[in-house]
């Protein structure tokens, strides 16, 4: 796994091993469970969130980036950090873990990767949400985040489904 400095420190405060379906809200857990297709570009995206009228994308990045991003479910959660981030975070590992078995199992191979991005809501309240979105980088495209390790206003990590086996 590749993280910066917040997210390790995140998941360092966060009791992430165990990770289970249970973890997943049931929309997410649906996604999931409903795998993978591919678009006529040659995109790796999910089958639930892919539209139902074919977008126009820069490149295969930004398709994947797009269909395949979104803010995890946080309106349930306590606004006590103490409480909520631990939640968030396996909420956050737990999609990601499920969806990157999927890809393994439906590919052959284990090239997609996912991204999460955690940070405060730039709100009165200053909640900390998040962000998943999962995409096959490509020799020829720049990465989804440039500078991963260097990024200070986010805790951000790139997650492959070998990474995911010490969690799950």
């Amino acid at each position: 796994m590749r993280s910066n400095a917040r997210m390790r420190e995140l998941l360092r405060a966060t009791g992430v091993f165990g990770l289970s379906h249970q973890d997943i809200p049931p929309l997410f857990r649906e996604v999931a469970e409903r795998g993978w297709s591919v678009t006529a570009s040659g995109g790796r995206v999910l089958t639930d969130l892919r539209p139902e009228t074919p977008g126009r994308y820069v490149d295969r990045l930004a398709e994947e980036t797009t269909v395949n991003g979104r803010g995890m479910t946080d309106y349930d959660l306590p606004a006590a950090p103490h409480e909520r981030t631990p939640l968030l975070v396996r909420r956050c590992l737990a999609y990601v873990c499920a969806c990157l078995r999927e890809a393994q199992e439906q590919f052959g191979d284990s090239r997609v990767r996912a991204y999460v991005s955690l940070s405060c809501a730039d709100t009165d309240e200053g909640l900390l949400t998040s962000n998943v979105t999962f995409c096959t980088p490509l020799a020829d495209v720049r990465p989804c985040i440039p500078g991963l390790e260097q990024v200070r206003d986010a805790a951000v990590a790139e997650i492959s489904a070998e990474d995911c086996r010490a969690w799950w």
